[in-house]
């Protein structure tokens, strides 16, 4: 007999004395097979361990071999299987199976091109969760990991994000104590706390949902993040590209992060620090407009709006800055505002523009021509107002008084 074909018969009473030993519970439970199926994947990885080729084509069939195949640490076989169900289209439900196998097998280096191109997949369908925030809440565990890895996740802000975590852990794991554990293992780290504005932070710290400890650190962390200067920022993110909490690189926000500095004497006053990328500035061009973060003043919400607009002659595109109220409250607020941008020449802010307006809820006020250029002279690479790719912008408020509507 053929010294191959012996040690084949050898290899498969091996395996054969081995099936009714195999762990059932590394098989997905939708995925448990029958003594029959089981029988099949172990002969597919012995003739893979001949012929470097599989019978399998289907998904079902492929993870079962992939399952035997991590059982007797066939690793080549494991990746052959990864590579082929990676080219079978993933569906949501596929993409949830593959992430929710064994640790051990999530873990295993020959499978991690399965499981990226899972967690890529489900990042990608769920990117929009503003939009599609019900879904994401039904989200299985695994599942809403994938999303919050995300640096390409599309949210109003940081803060939304972080209401949306609490609301699934509420959701998934009404019991406390088991909803604290999974939020302290599987979730808090996937918060980017250092992009949260100052009035959540302070929700954080009463939060019951975590260790106190925890809390403390993860505020004061994000504290210090937001005291350093934009090039120290960027740098901390740099410096952690791999990471598994990510937690200093921002995402994609709708609401542009800004920094804020409140004073209450002699007057209630903020100064506000709004920075925009190059990018974001050219993909504004002919109509575009982003908006900040909301910052509070005097118990109201204000943000800032960046503009492509057209000058107060209507002849030419420029780059516009405007201050708004958002919409609740009752009081009108007499303001003082300044706008500033930091220049090459100076390397420091020079003043732009100054105004005053009483301000009721739902109004803005601005200049549709901040630097008085027009808006290729605004944007083009040796801009005066572009340092290091960068368009720093600083607004400064001053309360005068306030009168309450009656």
């Amino acid at each position: 007999m053929h010294l191959y074909t012996i040690m084949g018969h050898l290899i498969f009473s091996f395996f054969q004395s081995r099936v009714d030993e195999v762990d059932l519970m590394l098989f997905s439970s939708s995925l448990i097979c029958s003594p029959g199926a089981e029988e099949e994947a172990l002969m597919d990885l012995l003739n893979f361990m001949y012929s470097n080729n599989l019978s399998a084509n289907q998904a079902t069939a492929l993870l079962d071999v992939l399952l035997a195949a991590h059982k007797f640490k066939v690793a080549s076989c494991m990746r052959y299987c990864s590579k082929l169900l990676r080219k079978i289209p993933m569906t949501s439900e596929s993409a949830l199976l593959y992430l929710d196998l064994p640790s051990s097998i999530l873990m295993a280096e020959a499978a991690q091109p399965l499981m990226d191109s899972a967690k890529k997949f489900l990042a990608v369908k769920y990117k929009d969760i503003s939009k599609i925030q019900e879904e994401v809440l039904k989200l299985p565990l695994a599942g809403i990991e994938a999303v919050l890895s995300s640096d390409d996740l599309q949210a109003a802000s940081e803060d939304t994000i972080y209401d949306l975590v609490l609301k699934w852990a509420h959701t998934h794991y009404p019991k406390s104590v088991e909803r604290k554990e999974v939020l302290a293992k599987r979730l808090v780290h996937l918060i980017r706390f250092p992009y949260m504005t100052c009035r959540k932070l302070k929700k954080v710290l009463n939060c019951n949902d975590f260790h106190p400890e925890f809390a403390s650190k993860a505020v004061l962390e994000a504290l210090f993040f937001k005291a350093e200067t934009p090039h120290r920022q960027r740098a901390l993110a740099v410096d952690e590209p791999n990471a598994v909490s990510r937690r200093f690189i921002e995402r994609a926000y709708k609401y542009r992060p800004v920094k804020v500095v409140d004073f209450e004497l002699p007057h209630q006053q903020c100064v506000v620090y709004l920075d925009l990328k190059r990018g974001e500035c050219a993909l504004l061009f002919p109509t575009g407009r982003v908006y900040s973060q909301a910052f509070h003043l005097g118990g109201q919400g204000f943000f800032l709006s960046a503009h492509c607009n057209m000058d107060q002659q209507n002849t030419y595109h420029c780059f516009g800055l405007f201050l708004g109220m958002q919409e609740k409250g009752s009081a009108s607020f007499a303001v003082d505002y300044e706008f500033a941008a930091r220049s090459k020449s100076t390397e420091g802010y020079v003043s732009k523009y100054k105004g005053n307006y009483t301000f009721t809820g739902g109004k803005a006020v601005g200049y549709r021509n901040l630097f008085g250029v027009q808006w290729q002279a605004f944007i083009q690479d040796d801009s005066n107002y572009f340092m290091n790719g960068i368009l720093h912008l600083r607004a400064e408020l001053t309360i005068r008084h306030f009168d309450l509507a009656r």
